[in-house]
């Protein structure tokens, strides 16, 4: 009689997604854009009270995982496009923070010369196609950067970046439409952050469920907890692959929360004390970092050194801006296009 072969199948792997698919290194980077974007909206926020940035911004603090997790797979020749809530995308995608607050202070050393600020800044160099202040304002734009790609014969990917506004938007249908019939790779990441401007996407949005919009366009739609940095991770990162290898467009659906309000001038009256506390106790930043530490990927120690990195970088990036020369006045019409009425 043969003898039974011993059982060798290996255990199931119960580690969060990002920990089983991710190099030690990268995770580690991924929690310092975190924390950097964290800090450099604080000091944005702090800047914009001293007077140093007119104008409004508008901050994605609580959404950290969901800008980092979703560029995780994302190399430079891969293209983003942005919202007006756009600075931890900018990060993600491998901006310097020096050059951010040049921009926004209105400095020739920023991104666009201090042209753009908060709402329009670009970073073509990492493949940041840029914030817009339209909203939807991103969504034909990545549509038109896939297509480029396609047409060129590159492997590269766009994500797209808008809220949940957007979704009701014209250029939202359009664009998943046409992504879909020509098979663009490019993937539709909404940050859902629960409000456009004061009004609930309850409110606002017929369907349950913004991904369920993707059936409607023949592509996959998916929901995720945007504050759970592996699910997030997993689900862009399966799109991006999907979009890699030709197969088309899909929808991503990140759920999360602003801690701020809509912009600088939102007085927060829509929302409740208890909402507001109960989704910053679910902190992203707070939440990776225990994982990342339960899981012997970093050390507590070596978890506040990387955050207090992040709070030096912001800090020499503000001198950095606060030290840079304003823009000549004899330049005024340079660098500025509009078009033709």
């Amino acid at each position: 009689m043969s003898q039974m072969s011993p059982d060798i199948t290996p255990a199931a792997d119960n580690r969060p997604h990002a920990i089983r698919a991710y190099a030690p290194e990268v995770l580690r980077d991924a929690l310092r854009k975190m924390h950097l974007i964290r800090r450099f909206e604080e000091g944005a926020e702090d800047s914009y009270m001293r007077g140093l940035i007119h104008g409004t911004m508008h901050l994605s603090i609580g959404q950290e995982a969901s800008a980092v997790a979703s560029c995780l797979d994302l190399g430079p020749s891969d293209k983003i496009t942005s919202t007006h809530r756009g600075h931890g995308h900018c990060i993600a995608k491998g901006a310097d923070v020096g050059r951010m607050f040049a921009e926004f202070f209105g400095k020739e050393t920023g991104y666009c010369r201090g042209r753009g600020g908060s709402m329009h800044i670009a970073d073509i160099a990492t493949g940041n196609l840029g914030a817009n202040g339209i909203v939807g304002g991103g969504l034909p734009i990545a549509v038109g950067a896939a297509l480029t790609a396609k047409r060129l014969g590159r492997p590269d990917v766009t994500v797209c970046f808008f809220g949940d506004g957007a979704n009701n938007e014209g250029a939202f249908h359009e664009a998943l439409n046409m992504a879909a019939i020509w098979r663009l790779p490019v993937v539709f990441v909404c940050e859902n952050n629960q409000y456009g401007m004061s009004t609930s996407v309850a409110r606002s949005t017929a369907v349950p469920r913004i991904s369920d919009r993707a059936a409607a366009y023949s592509m996959p739609g998916v929901t995720v907890d945007g504050n759970d940095f592996s699910a997030v991770a997993e689900a862009v990162g399966t799109a991006v692959a999907r979009a890699r290898a030709g197969e088309g467009p899909s929808l991503v659906e990140n759920l999360t929360y602003r801690w701020r309000g809509h912009s600088k001038s939102d007085r927060n009256r829509y929302r409740t004390k208890d909402e507001i506390e109960g989704w910053m106790a679910r902190d992203p930043i707070a939440r990776f970092e225990r994982e990342l530490i339960a899981h012997g990927i970093l050390t507590e120690a070596e978890a506040e050194g990387i955050a207090a990195q992040a709070v030096a970088e912001v800090e020499a990036g503000i001198a950095f801006a606060k030290d840079s020369p304003a823009p000549d006045v004899t330049d005024v019409t340079r660098y500025v296009y509009a078009g033709a009425a």
